[in-house]
């Protein structure tokens, strides 16, 4: 299979077992967007959906995944931008220049788990709160009588 100039996007619950080319499922219930590879190697190509790694995009019936697509563990080091349905090549990097996105990349999830880990504690102790002042208010009318 030769290299795909454009994807169909597919809004599907769960993700196939079996992916078919030129197809980008997007499954938001589970925040995630699978491809094969559009460079025709036939690889899949696994999008998580969150502010650490890919961004979905929404225009009409058109989808754009930001950043670009770089598949530096492939065989193929196929490296590409989804923009419109429209998959728009890149050129390829330097193996320096992929340790730096790694890196970012790593550092932008622990970012992002951080983030989560703070607003679940906080969550959580608004929540334990509630119930402490439940608590004593029933406690209170318990030994009125």
């Amino acid at each position: 299979m030769s290299r795909l100039s454009q994807v169909q996007p597919m809004f599907i619950e769960f993700i196939p077992e079996h992916l078919d080319a030129g197809i980008l499922y997007i499954s938001l219930r589970y925040s995630t967007a699978s491809h094969l590879c559009c460079c025709g190697c036939g690889l899949e190509v696994v999008t998580p959906l969150n502010p650490a790694k890919w961004r979905l995009i929404e225009r009409g019936k058109a989808v754009s995944l930001v950043p670009s697509i770089g598949n530096w563990g492939f065989p193929c080091k196929s490296h590409y931008w989804i923009a419109g349905n429209q998959v728009q090549w890149a050129g390829a990097m330097s193996p320096g220049l992929i340790a730096a996105v790694k890196e970012r990349d790593r550092l932008d999830t622990i970012a992002l788990g951080n983030k989560h880990h703070v607003g679940g504690m906080r969550v959580l102790a608004q929540r334990m709160l509630e119930v402490l002042s439940r608590a004593k208010d029933w406690v209170k009318s318990w030994l009125r009588g």
